[in-house]
C-alpha cells in the first residue's frame, strides 16, 4: 500500500459518513460547557443527520440526483465498437475460492451485466483495474477470469495500471485508440456513472452510458425509513461520489 493510497483514504474518511458527522457531534459536546445552546445545537444536528442518512429514505436524496443522469440502456441504435467495465473493488482471500482475491459484489453485478452486452452485441470487451492497495494481482484480471471462467465471455483487452477513475479512463483510451476504437459503450454503476463519463469523454472517446445496479427505483415500504447499516452504506456510497465529482471538476476540468 502507497502512502499517496493511505492518505487519500484518511481524508475520505474524514469526509464520510459516520465520521463526517461523529466530528462535529464530538465538538458540540467539547463547546458545551462554554456555550451549551451551541454546542447541544451541533451535537443535535449532527446526530439528527446521521439518524436520516441511514436510512435508505435519506439515501435516495443522495443518489438519486446521481442515478437520474443517465437512464437505463434501452436501445441498440448506437455506434459503439466495444464495452468497457470498470472496477468496483475486490473480495480478498476469499476462501471458498482456495484463499484467492475474486471480484468484489459490485465488480460482480457490472460483470453480469458487461457479459450480457457482450451476449447482445458481440462487441469486444475491456475491463479496467489496477492494484490500488497493492495487491498481488490487479482487479482486471480478477475480472477476466471470472468472465471467461464463470460468465463464458471472452475479454478482449485488460487494463491493469489504473487506481482510480481517471486513470481507468485515461489508459483504457490509450489501448482502445490502439485498436481504432473510439466509441464506448462504458458499464458501471449508475451512481458511478456521471464521474466515470465525464472523464471518459475528456479522453476524446465517445461515451454510451450503460449504467447498473440502480438503487434509487426500489418501491417504498416502512423499512426504508427506519436507521440501519444498508442505509449507511448507500449514502457513504454516493457521498462518495458528490465528492468525487466536485473533485474531478477542480483537478481534472479544463
Amino acid at each position: 500500500m502507497t502512502a499517496s493510497f493511505f492518505l487519500t483514504n484518511l481524508i475520505s474518511s474524514a469526509l464520510l459518513f459516520p465520521l463526517n458527522l461523529i466530528l462535529p457531534c464530538a465538538l458540540g459536546l467539547l463547546l458545551r460547557p462554554r456555550w451549551p445552546r451551541t454546542g447541544l445545537s451541533l451535537s443535535a444536528a449532527a446526530l439528527a443527520l446521521l439518524v436520516i442518512f441511514s436510512t435508505n429514505a435519506g439515501a435516495w436524496l443522495l443518489i438519486q440526483p446521481l442515478e437520474q443522469q443517465h437512464a437505463a440502456l434501452r436501445t441498440t441504435d448506437h455506434q459503439a465498437q466495444a464495452i468497457v467495465v470498470l472496477s468496483g473493488a475486490r473480495t480478498a482471500n476469499a476462501p471458498e475460492y482456495d484463499n484467492h482475491d475474486i471480484p468484489g459484489a459490485m465488480t460482480l453485478i457490472r460483470l453480469q451485466y458487461g457479459a450480457r452486452l457482450h451476449r447482445l452485441t458481440q462487441l469486444p470487451l475491456l475491463v479496467s483495474g489496477g492494484k490500488p492497495g497493492g495487491e498481488t494481482e490487479a482487479e482486471a484480471l480478477l475480472m477476466a477470469r471470472y468472465l471467461e471462467q464463470e460468465l463464458a465471455t471472452p475479454v478482449r483487452w485488460q487494463e491493469d495500471k489504473s487506481n482510480n477513475t481517471a486513470e481507468n479512463a485515461a489508459l483504457s483510451a490509450a489501448i482502445l485508440r490502439q485498436a481504432g476504437v473510439t466509441h464506448i459503450l462504458l458499464v458501471t454503476d449508475a451512481i458511478h456513472m456521471p464521474r466515470a463519463v465525464r472523464v471518459f469523454r475528456q479522453t476524446g472517446i465517445e461515451v454510451t452510458p450503460a449504467p447498473t445496479h440502480f438503487l434509487s427505483r426500489k418501491p417504498w415500504s416502512l423499512m426504508d425509513f427506519l436507521p440501519g447499516g444498508e442505509g449507511l452504506r448507500r449514502s457513504n456510497y454516493a457521498l462518495h461520489e458528490w465528492l468525487g465529482l466536485l473533485w474531478y471538476k477542480l483537478r481534472y476540468d479544463t
